[in-house]
Order: structure tokens, then C-alpha cells, then sequence
């Protein structure tokens, strides 16, 4: 998997992937002009997608409706050790009324979610500084 990360001037971003594009911004109070997400909420759309999906999977599977599963997912945003985000909370909504074996079932499809996965089993980060900007080092 890859994405591209393009500068496109104060402190807007452009993602692209495949043949998709995403714009990230900061708030106004940011210094941005608030015309797409923040990186740390990428990340929590990347994580309420991802349980969607997995969700929504399990309710076809199982010929519940999907049309209008949601999916909210929320953190806190800590300053100690290091600036981050922690105790997520997914919460998915389904359309329809769910007995307490396909709340659970729901619960266990989200849980194979590649992104929750990843978040739970941190994975090594590897940083590379390269072209002009290294090279002038």
C-alpha cells in the first residue's frame, strides 16, 4: 500500500492514492482554510471506514439492512509522553434493531478491521529524509 503526500501551499496537503485525492487543512484558527480534515481526523475516518465495512460485512452476511450503518469514533488527545491521540472509542450504529448474539457478531467483525488492528499492535515506523532538502545536510 502507498500514498503520496503533496505540499500545496499554508498548511494544506493533497493525498493521493490509486486514482483518489484527499485534501487535508487545519482550522481557520489553525491557519488553514478548513477545506478538509486534519491528519488526526484522517486517522479516525480511516478507523470508522475500516469498522464500517467490517460492519456492514457482517450484517449482509447475516441479511440484516446496511444502508444507513454508522459509525462514530472518538479520542482524547494528550500532550504526555508526546502529543498524541488515545482511548478510542468505536461506536457503530446499525439500522436495524440487533440481538444481543449479532451485537456481538458485529463486535467481532469490526475486531478483524486492518486499521483497528494496526492501531492495537503498533507497527514499526520507519523516517527517511531524502532529496534536496537532505542533501543539503
Amino acid at each position: 500500500m502507498e500514498v503520496t503526500v503533496e505540499h500545496l501551499g499554508s498548511v494544506q496537503f493533497e493525498i493521493r492514492t490509486r486514482n483518489h485525492r484527499i485534501i487535508s487543512d487545519q482550522p481557520v484558527d489553525d491557519g488553514g482554510f478548513d477545506e478538509g480534515m486534519t491528519p488526526p481526523e484522517l486517522l479516525l475516518a480511516s478507523l470508522g471506514s475500516c469498522a464500517g465495512f467490517y460492519a456492514a460485512q457482517y450484517l449482509r452476511k447475516n441479511k440484516l439492512a446496511t444502508e444507513g450503518t454508522r459509525v462514530r469514533v472518538t479520542c482524547e488527545k494528550v500532550k504526555d509522553p508526546v502529543a498524541r491521540m488515545t482511548n478510542f472509542v468505536i461506536e457503530v450504529d446499525a439500522p436495524v434493531e440487533l440481538s444481543a448474539e449479532q451485537r456481538k457478531g458485529v463486535e467481532e467483525a469490526v475486531e478483524h478491521c486492518l486499521v483497528h488492528n494496526t492501531l492495537l499492535h503498533p507497527p514499526k515506523i520507519e523516517l527517511k529524509v531524502v532529496g534536496a532538502i537532505a542533501a543539503k545536510k
